[in-house]
């Protein structure tokens, strides 16, 4: 028997559905931003559940949604702005990689450069101002490594975990519930609190 999906809830608690939604875009409803706080408190809570389980937004309203069509509308409205959020953030990711690229072609350059010089000053005569020069040359090339063994080591995974999560976002499944009322559809009660944005 096929065991059942539990979803992780993010519950968020307005006012009016318009709370959502970002006041200041002219854009039609299905394309306009989501307000920062909003935004900010669905990825926070996002990034907090495990990284391969499922999630589901949970919408709380005091006051009922004129349109009658309200869940269809806002559900595509997230699906569209956090799909958008996704694909700026895989731009920002290939950019890092190619910046990561010039800078290790660069960094590897430099660094050559100064071991050979390293290597024509070792047959000269040994002195305190060669010495320095040496030593010197030596700690330069290696720092001009730092930056691409930055980017590849630790920045660009960071930003591969929220592209997920946004890729993840893009896709959950969004209810709204007027009121009190409770919904069940059978999904982890391990939830955050409510939030009054």
């Amino acid at each position: 028997m096929k065991k059942p999906v539990h979803h992780h809830k993010i519950r968020l608690h307005l006012r009016e559905l318009s709370q959502l939604f970002n006041s200041m875009d002219p854009s039609p409803f299905q394309e306009k931003d989501l307000d920062r706080d909003a935004e900010e408190f669905i990825v926070s809570w996002a990034q907090e559940f495990p990284g391969k389980e499922p999630i589901e937004l949970v919408i709380h309203l005091d006051r009922a949604p004129e349109m009658p069509e309200a869940t269809k509308h806002t559900t595509e409205s997230i699906h569209h702005y956090f799909d958008y959020r996704a694909k700026l953030n895989w731009m920002e990711f290939k950019r890092l990689m190619k910046t990561g690229r010039i800078s290790l072609v660069i960094g590897l350059l430099f660094l050559g450069v100064c071991l050979m010089v390293v290597e024509i000053l070792m047959k000269q005569e040994t002195g305190p101002a060669l010495t320095f020069v040496r030593e010197s040359l030596m700690i330069a090339g290696w720092v001009a490594m730092w930056r691409p063994m930055e980017i590849y080591l630790y920045e660009w995974w960071p930003i591969r975990r929220k592209g997920k999560i946004f890729e993840k976002l893009a896709h959950m499944p969004v209810h709204i519930v007027v009121g009190k009322g409770n919904e069940s559809s059978g999904v982890n009660e391990e939830t955050p609190p409510a939030s009054g944005i």
